[in-house]
């Protein structure tokens, strides 16, 4: 992990958005990012929803839009990086607010369509409070049934100068997007901007160039590899799942760094998919590697720090 510089977004006074680039903002919604992309030019009305954050932040992701597009707006679609609860939250509200097409790699399909729950998270991949909850986090599939569909086999919905980019490891359909024209990265999870294991690094906003949250990566092997993709695309502005927004030599130094040390800075030291990685396909979980415990860190101990930290983080997202 590597400390380096972030973008100093003006936040909106109503909604809190920030610009990350001409045409893309972002919100954070407790500990999660969403963001908004015009649709062709920076100043175009049509747009696209990347994320859908955490349950019950509908809205405040349409307060957003509006103040963004106009009042009755919505997007041309809904993409999402990956289905986990974090990034997928606010569908089932959004869809009832907006009649729009979802689209996701076919290899999250199963998780968005009711027919299999990921592999589980992984209490004992060290580094904090948000590590220890993870078992708590919500794990079940969604099912979203002909709302969401697989993305077309050329250019993005909604999005053109934009690509796909197939960044698999964190979770085994995981997607990020690239524009071409001036090189901005919306990495989604493939690696983060804070330390998102530790509870205080996520209510501080501690700018760190991190690997993927270590509790949800399901195959480290692939997730080093997506890293190492993304570095070779040479983006210049990153906007991530988890953390600010970061721009400058810094930046692209702390990546690079990360990508050449990945085992070492990323990975963690003991852990369920360490050595061996879940197996999944396009209808889901196969194969889970046995849970690997943690000899320092007890059941019980476990049990108390992540019911103290839930609770503390429900408070916060209560406020």
């Amino acid at each position: 992990m590597t400390e380096t510089q972030s973008i100093d977004p003006h936040k909106n006074t109503k909604s809190g958005y920030f610009e990350v680039a001409p045409g893309v903002w972002g919100m954070k919604i407790v500990f999660v990012n969403i963001y908004m992309v015009a649709s062709g030019s920076p100043d175009s009305k049509k747009w696209v929803l990347i994320d859908a954050g955490l349950p019950h932040s509908a809205h405040k992701i349409q307060a957003m839009a509006e103040e963004l597009f106009g009042q009755g707006t919505k997007p041309e679609n809904i993409i999402l990086t990956h289905g986990h609860f974090d990034h997928r939250g606010s569908l089932p509200e959004l869809l009832k607010i907006w009649d729009v097409p979802v689209y996701a790699h076919d290899l999250e399909l199963p998780y968005l369509t009711g027919l299999s729950a990921y592999p589980p998270p992984d209490p004992f991949v060290g580094g904090g409070l948000m590590s220890l909850t993870s078992p708590l986090f919500p794990n079940k599939p969604l099912n979203l049934g002909e709302k969401v569909q697989a993305f077309p086999e050329e250019g993005v919905p909604g999005l053109p100068g934009w690509r796909i980019i197939f960044t698999p490891g964190h979770s085994p359909g995981h997607i990020s997007l690239f524009r071409e024209a001036d090189h901005v990265l919306i990495a989604g999870d493939a690696f983060v901007t804070t330390v998102q294991e530790s509870a205080i690094a996520v209510m501080t906003q501690k700018k760190i160039i991190s690997g993927p949250p270590k509790y949800f990566t399901c195959d480290w092997k692939a997730a080093g590899i997506s890293v190492r993709k993304l570095i070779g695309l040479h983006p210049q502005i990153v906007a991530t799942g988890h953390g600010k927004p970061m721009i400058g030599k810094e930046f692209k130094k702390a990546l690079q760094h990360l990508g050449k040390n990945f085992a070492e800075e990323a990975v963690p030291k003991h852990g369920r998919y360490v050595k061996e990685a879940a197996k999944t396909d396009i209808e889901g979980v196969k194969f889970v590697p046995p849970a690997v415990n943690n000899p320092v860190i007890t059941t019980s101990l476990i049990g108390a720090a992540a019911l103290i930290a839930f609770a503390a983080i429900v408070k916060i997202y209560k406020k």
